[in-house]
């Protein structure tokens, strides 16, 4: 009999099935019997590809994080340092909203999993080139993370019930409408996120003015003045 063309089993599809599961069904729905029950061969199979499911999911939140965006880094691309962190925050968002059920997966940090360690280095040399210390290269790479994935477990407006009669104005006076979030999720969620976002930048704007005021104004001397910019502004 001919050998098929194609290998039957492959890492590729073995990611490939984990990731519809985890986006349909959730984490829990992923296990080395049903991914084999699903690719159509034996359990004992998916070894020669991955030690365990621990690993297929990893892989799994690879494929995700290799999706975000990382051109606002280069070196040539132009952008400062707040527009470029801005804009790959979108662009992070955006996967991990996409396939939010591996989110806590990605949230771990990214151990050895390639793409991820790709994310944290482009960052990471941004803001170093930028003028960041290395140690608030380091805070500020985390500070995304906590926020981005933060922002990707759960919708706020989807907290709250779509019934008008369970928020009794007696005990939540300032809830009357919070019944109709639901039905405009996403602009509620992605209103707070730019809202955090740019509190965020704001915020880290005023510290990286201040350390190079410091910085320029040791460097001037004891009597000295050093101008500061504004930080740039986003618009």
């Amino acid at each position: 009999m001919a050998r098929p063309r194609k290998p039957l089993l492959s890492r590729d599809r073995i990611v490939e099935t984990a990731r519809a599961l985890v986006d349909s069904e959730g984490l829990d729905a992923v296990s080395t019997r049903r991914l084999a029950a699903e690719l159509g061969v034996s359990g004992p199979s998916l070894y020669n590809h991955f030690r365990n499911k621990d690993e297929i999911l990893e892989a799994v939140a690879d494929t995700v994080s290799a999706k975000v965006d990382l051109s606002m880094f280069d070196a040539a691309d132009g952008r400062d340092w707040r527009r470029a962190l801005h804009d790959w925050a979108l662009s992070y968002r955006a996967a991990l909203t996409e396939h939010p059920h591996i989110v806590p997966v990605l949230a771990r940090g990214p151990g050895r999993r390639p793409a991820g360690l790709r994310v944290a280095d482009a960052v990471f040399g941004a803001m170093v080139r930028a003028g960041w210390p290395p140690a608030q290269a380091t805070y500020i790479g985390a500070l995304m993370r906590y926020f981005v994935t933060g922002s990707a477990l759960g919708s706020f407006a989807r907290g709250f019930v779509d019934d008008e009669t369970a928020y009794d104005p007696a005990d939540y006076p300032h809830l009357g409408q919070a019944h109709l979030l639901a039905d405009h999720q996403e602009k509620v969620d992605e209103g707070a996120f730019e809202t955090g976002l740019r509190a965020l930048l704001d915020g880290l704007g005023v510290q990286y003015e201040a350390g190079r005021y410091a910085s320029e104004r040791a460097g001037s001397g004891a009597g000295g003045f050093a101008t500061v910019r504004p930080a740039p502004k986003l618009p």
